[in-house]
């Protein structure tokens, strides 16, 4: 191996020797898909439930509402071309998780690609090829490949819903990557650097698109192809995530640092392709202006946290990311929302942070490149780790998907100066070792609890971890210990409304009312404006027959916000209180709001039914049966009807699917025997009456029926 690499008087060869473009092409993403191979089954995690689960805006792919996500401070909030991705994998599997997963790794291994190819241009171009042109392929794939197994990146790779990071960050990347191409066509020196570079290394040159306005870049045929792609690289990366935002600054670093030579020459030589990058900015400010100048609840000043206790709290996060970087032990998906309130908790992380900045500042001028990579790292983590709050998560891993790149390549090009050649095995061997390391981190996903138990383990102050622990395990059916991490959720913070909401719903689900209207009243106190915790407030009182007490907390949930399930809430606990003309009003409106409804009809059936209007009822009945043709109550109360009015076969063929769908059911198979018999149907009738018997010994009145119809045969 040796022989192949030029450092230290080693003796050169052509850049294209090792390894061959397609097999290193191969080994990507053979090494990406074997990798992430075990995370395809990986469950909706966390944000994805926003993003996918309760997204209404990625049903139909063919409209724009799949360009319209929803304003609710979700994932997909201000991100159109990530929430029409979404669109593009409900299309192919609905609500499976395989295509989605499917493409996340797609898209990892296609950013790998990318990021191959920048690093094998700027290693291999005029300002680095004396010291690295010759390693420039096998340096730039190992640096590829270590990035994309690393650990760190499972998060951005496993979590649906940071697709958004993992897009966003394949955007950037074919921005920078586009760039460069147009740089090889856009000087006069280019027919140089194809002298000392075979022509394959360069590329080549697709034909003149004359769609695409020429001034974004010369009129030369291949760079106006390649910023052409770069604009709109930059553009769909802009609708993706905010993070884009630095794009374009640094692709101007890059042309001063590897192709121009200083900011005035990058400037003049490309000020339209600028000017168009920076054009993009546009739909970013505007996408930000339209979700209320921030991203709902998510993220922006005035939302509880400080711009100064923010900025702390990255010192902190920032020397965790290059910890990770290095030492990827113990990773956490979610780290919380706390923030720290003090310089003295942080002092010598802040240190640290500002040190690597004034030292990125002294490299931008004495050592360019290395003072690339770390404008790189402080640039594209300025959005998410500077001053602006994200209320939601204040620190997590995903946020590295990119800022790992100039790490990692820091420490490839550091490791072949100081050893050469010899550099490779140990490269290998890390690797090897990450890519281990990623698959048995992709296993903690296999499934909620899993994941959550794993990070309650490594992360057990943080309130919101107890909470999801908790919900999974209820979804299981294993309420006590649900109940033990909901009561620590509630213990590690008082105040959030979440947990509290969550483990109230537990507690009605497990019959425990009076403790869940405890929580739920804990959960509008802090949260005035939270319907759903009015909702089932109210549906808590009504099971303890306090429907006076209910009927308020529907009211204030449909001043909230009106819905269907509020109105008909509220129109069964009106009727509970015999107010029947309110009662059968909210239930018309829930009906006007969801036709598909039917329930609502059956309590307007019922409604009816006691008002004397048995028209009515069987025309709400049969409302019931067409949107639920298993509805057993409606073919109970249906059956009984016609019956009383003498429709005996209609009334025996409702009271028979009455019976069929509920067996258990005394009162119905009494009713069907009592029109059998009525019909002179005698042996039939007397089969029902002794299952009746059967299901309740106890009642004289249906031992009086059969013993009518035995002696009817007499």
């Amino acid at each position: 191996m040796a022989s192949v690499f030029a450092v230290n008087g080693e003796p050169e060869v052509a850049a294209r020797s090792w390894p061959p473009r397609w097999l290193a092409v191969a080994c990507l993403v053979v090494g990406v898909t074997l990798a992430y191979w075990n995370s395809l089954e990986a469950p909706f995690l966390f944000d994805d439930t926003g993003a996918v689960l309760h997204n209404p805006t990625i049903r139909r792919l063919a409209s724009l509402t799949a360009l319209n996500p929803p304003s609710d401070g979700s994932t997909t909030t201000g991100r159109p071309v990530a929430n029409f991705s979404f669109a593009i994998n409900y299309a192919i599997s609905g609500e499976n998780n395989w295509s989605y997963h499917a493409l996340n790794v797609a898209i990892h291994a296609l950013a790998a690609l990318t990021l191959m190819g920048i690093v094998r241009r700027a290693l291999s171009g005029s300002f680095l090829r004396s010291r690295f042109g010759a390693a420039a392929p096998w340096l730039a794939f190992l640096t590829a490949l270590l990035w994309a197994l690393h650990p760190l990146q499972t998060e951005s790779v496993v979590c649906i819903a940071q697709r958004t990071e993992s897009l966003c960050g394949l955007f950037y990347l074919l921005t920078l990557y586009t760039f460069i191409r147009g740089t090889e066509h856009d000087t006069d020196q280019a027919a140089d650097l194809t002298t000392k570079t075979p022509r394959h290394e360069v590329g080549r040159r697709p034909r003149r698109l004359f769609l695409v306005p020429l001034w974004l870049c010369g009129s030369e045929p291949g760079a106006l192809f390649w910023n052409a792609i770069s604009v709109l690289s930059c553009l769909l990366g802009m609708g993706t995530k905010e993070v884009m935002v630095t794009a374009p600054l640094v692709v101007l670093l890059y042309d001063r640092t590897f192709v121009a030579g200083s900011f005035s020459s990058g400037w003049r030589q490309r000020r339209n392709h600028y000017l168009a990058l920076a054009g993009t900015w546009l739909l970013l400010g505007w996408l930000v202006l339209r979700s209320g100048g921030a991203r709902g609840v998510a993220a922006g000043f005035g939302r509880g946290v400080s711009w100064w206790t923010y900025l702390l709290t990255q010192c902190e996060a920032i020397i965790l990311y290059l910890k990770l970087s290095v030492w990827p032990h113990p990773l956490v998906l979610d780290y919380g929302t706390a923030v720290v309130h003090s310089v003295a908790d942080v002092w010598w992380q802040g240190l640290v942070v500002i040190g690597l900045m004034a030292g990125t500042l002294w490299a931008l001028v004495r050592k360019p490149v290395l003072g690339f990579a770390g404008a790189w790292f402080f640039l594209i983590l300025a959005p998410s780790s500077s001053v602006i709050p994200l209320v939601t998560q204040t620190m997590a891993e995903h946020r590295m998907y990119l800022p790992l790149a100039p790490v990692v390549g820091l420490l490839v090009l550091a490791g072949y100066r100081w050893f050469g050649s010899r550099a490779v095995w140990p490269l290998v061997g890390a690797v090897v070792g990450l890519g281990l390391v990623t698959i048995a981190r992709n296993h903690d996903y296999r499934d909620v609890v899993a994941i959550w138990t794993d990070n309650v383990a490594k992360n057990p102050q943080v309130a919101r971890g107890h909470n999801n622990l908790a919900w999974a395990l209820q979804q299981q059916g294993k309420t006590a210990q649900a109940n033990a991490h909901f009561a620590r959720a509630v213990a590690l913070e008082p105040g959030y409304v979440t947990a509290r909401y969550n483990w109230g719903v537990a507690l009605l689900d497990q019959g425990r009312v009076a403790e869940a209207i405890a929580q739920f009243e804990a959960a509008v106190a802090l949260a005035p404006d939270h319907a759903d915790a009015y909702v089932n407030l109210g549906n808590a009182l009504m099971q303890v027959q306090r429907a006076v007490e209910a009927i308020p907390q529907y009211e204030t949930a449909l001043r909230l916000r009106p819905a269907a399930d509020a109105h008909y809430d509220l129109g069964v606990a009106l009727a509970e209180v015999g107010r029947t003309e309110d009662a059968a009003g909210h239930f018309r409106a829930a009906l006007q709001m969801n036709p598909a409804l039917p329930e609502a009809h059956y309590q307007l059936a019922r409604l009816a039914e006691r008002a004397g209007q048995p028209a009515a009822a069987e025309s709400q009945y049969l409302a019931t049966l067409r949107l639920a043709p298993d509805h057993d109550p409606a073919h109970a109360r249906l059956g009984l009807l016609l019956a009383r009015a003498g429709r005996l076969l209609a009334a025996t063929e409702h009271l028979r699917a009455a019976v069929r769908l509920k067996p258990g059911d005394a009162e119905a198979r009494v009713n069907l025997g009592n029109v059998l018999l009525l019909q002179g149907q005698t042996r039939e009738a007397i089969a029902c009456y002794e299952e009746a018997v059967r299901l309740r010994p106890d009642d004289a009145r249906i031992r009086e029926n059969l013993q009518m119809a035995r002696d009817a045969l007499r």
